[in-house]
C-alpha cells in the first residue's frame, strides 16, 4: 500500500523542516509527500529542496484560502489512493506508517484518525497546552484517549482515508475552523467505515503561548455552533461542558463575596489538573503550567460557545468566524 501525505503550510518554514526531517526516518516509506504553501509570505521552498533527495516529495504554491481548500488542491494532484494528513507543526514517530499499514492490513476501513501527545524537547508550555487539549478532565477524552465521553473522529493534524472517500466527499468543506470534523462527520453519514489506530499518533507542538492558544480554541468554540447547523444531531453534553464552566466560574466568583466557601469548587478542580498533570509529565513546572491551559481552554471554548449561540441562534446571524487575520501572529 502506497500513502500519499498531505501537509498544508503557512509561514512555518522551520516546523515544516522538523516534520519532513521526521518522515525521512519512516520504517515504512511506500509514500509521497505533497506540501502546499497556502500563500506564505515565509515560504517553505528551499526547506522542501533540502529533502528532494531523500524523500518523494512536490510542493505546490497557491493564494491563501485557509487550510481546507489546500488540502483539497493536495488531493488532486496525489498519485496514490490513500490519503494522509499532518499539520506542518507536528512530528512524526518513525513506526507511524508501519502501525498504520499493518492495522490497514488486517482491517477494512475507508478512514482513520489518530491522537496526539507531547514530544519530550516541546517547551513546558507546549507540554501544558497539550495535556489540556488530550485530557479527559478538559476534553472529555473525545480526541483520541482511552476514556471518552464521545465517539473519537479524526481531526485534520492525523487523519487518513482512501480515495473513494475523497470522491463521495469531495474533500474538505471551506471552513477556517472545524472543517475536519464536519468532513469527518460527513464520512460517517456516506456509510464509509472509520476507526482510530491507537499506534497512530503523532507529537502535536500546538501554539507556542497562552494568547494564540485562546484564540485558537475560541474559535473552536464558534465552529460547534456552525458545525451545529450543518449537522443537527452532532451537538453532545460534552461540548456544552465549557459553556457551563464559563458560567459557573461567573456565578461562583460572584457567590463567593458573600460565601467564601464557593471557591473551594474552582480551587478542587485546580488541584485535580495539577496532581492528574504532575502524574503524567513528572515535571511540577508542567502541572502548573497545565493549570493555566486548563483554564484558558475551557473559558475561550465557552466564550466562543456562547458568542455563537447568542449570534447565531438568537440573532440568527450566518456562519462566522473570530480572530481570523492574526490567528497565527
Amino acid at each position: 500500500m502506497n500513502f500519499s501525505i498531505i501537509v498544508p503550510v503557512y509561514n512555518r518554514p522551520d516546523e515544516l523542516y522538523e516534520l519532513l526531517e521526521s518522515l525521512s526516518q519512516q520504517t515504512y516509506t511506500k509514500f509521497e509527500i505533497i506540501v502546499v504553501e497556502d500563500g506564505s509570505t515565509n515560504k517553505s521552498d528551499k526547506v522542501v529542496q533540502r529533502f528532494e533527495n531523500q524523500l518523494d516529495i512536490k510542493y505546490f504554491f497557491k493564494q491563501n484560502e485557509g487550510p481546507a481548500l489546500t488540502r483539497n488542491m493536495g488531493m488532486e494532484r496525489a498519485e496514490y489512493d490513500y490519503f494522509v494528513f499532518f499539520d506542518s507543526d507536528c512530528i512524526i514517530p518513525e513506526n507511524y506508517f508501519e502501525n498504520v499499514y499493518n492495522y490497514l492490513k488486517t482491517n477494512q476501513i475507508d478512514a482513520y484518525g489518530g491522537a496526539d501527545k507531547a514530544h519530550k524537547n516541546f517547551s513546558n508550555i507546549q507540554k501544558a497546552i497539550s495535556y489540556s487539549m488530550t485530557s479527559f478532565f478538559t476534553t472529555g477524552g473525545i480526541r483520541g484517549g482511552t476514556k471518552s465521553m464521545e465517539k473519537f473522529r479524526a481531526r485534520s493534524f492525523n487523519m487518513g482515508f482512501s480515495r473513494q472517500v475523497y470522491e463521495r466527499t469531495k474533500g474538505f468543506a471551506n471552513m477556517r475552523f472545524g472543517e475536519d470534523v464536519d468532513l469527518s462527520l460527513r464520512i460517517e453519514e456516506a456509510n464509509f467505515k472509520t476507526a482510530l489506530i491507537a499506534p497512530a499518533f503523532v507529537y502535536h507542538k500546538r501554539r507556542t503561548n497562552f494568547r494564540q492558544f485562546f484564540k485558537q480554541v475560541f474559535n473552536s468554540g464558534i465552529a460547534r455552533i456552525n458545525l451545529f447547523y450543518r449537522h443537527p444531531k452532532s451537538l453532545k453534553l460534552v461540548h456544552l461542558l465549557p459553556a457551563f464552566f464559563v458560567l459557573g466560574i461567573f456565578i461562583i466568583v460572584l457567590l463567593s463575596i458573600l460565601y467564601i466557601e464557593f471557591l473551594v469548587l474552582p480551587f478542587a478542580f485546580i488541584l485535580l489538573i495539577f496532581f492528574d498533570s504532575l502524574r503524567q509529565e513528572k515535571s511540577l513546572e508542567v502541572a502548573a503550567l497545565s493549570v493555566v491551559a486548563a483554564f484558558v481552554q475551557l473559558v475561550a471554548y465557552g466564550s466562543g460557545f456562547l458568542s455563537a449561540v447568542w449570534k447565531r441562534i438568537i440573532l440568527k446571524k450566518d456562519e462566522f468566524k473570530a480572530f481570523e487575520k492574526n490567528f497565527y501572529k
